[in-house]
């Protein structure tokens, strides 16, 4: 990038510098066309394209909630008393067993 930077400016100071009739310089480049004997290599600007904006809509901008319940503070010295077992779910490839949790608060 500074390298970019670099050359723009210096193209910049150097199109300053020209002389400000554009009959002479375009007679002192075509002289110089005529006389090169092979093709000077330019320099190639790589255009970035513009990435695509995705609108993001939130439900609530205001404030982020937790998914868990209950949605209140329950105190500073709660504990989260949490029991797991497995179910038999019944779907339509067959008969499957699940782990289940199930959690709540208490005072600790």
């Amino acid at each position: 990038m500074k390298r970019i930077v670099a050359a723009a400016l210096l193209a910049v100071a150097v199109g300053l510098s020209l002389p400000a009739t554009g009959v002479q310089a375009q007679s002192a480049a075509a002289e110089a066309r005529v006389g090169e004997a092979a093709p000077v290599a330019r320099a190639r600007v790589v255009e970035r394209r513009r990435l695509k904006r995705v609108p993001i809509y939130r439900s609530q901008p205001d404030h982020w909630e937790p998914d868990v319940i209950p949605r209140y503070n329950p105190g500073p010295n709660a504990v989260r008393d949490c029991t797991a077992t497995y179910v038999q779910e019944h779907r339509p490839s067959g008969t499957v067993i699940t782990p289940r949790m199930n959690c709540f608060w208490r005072p600790g």
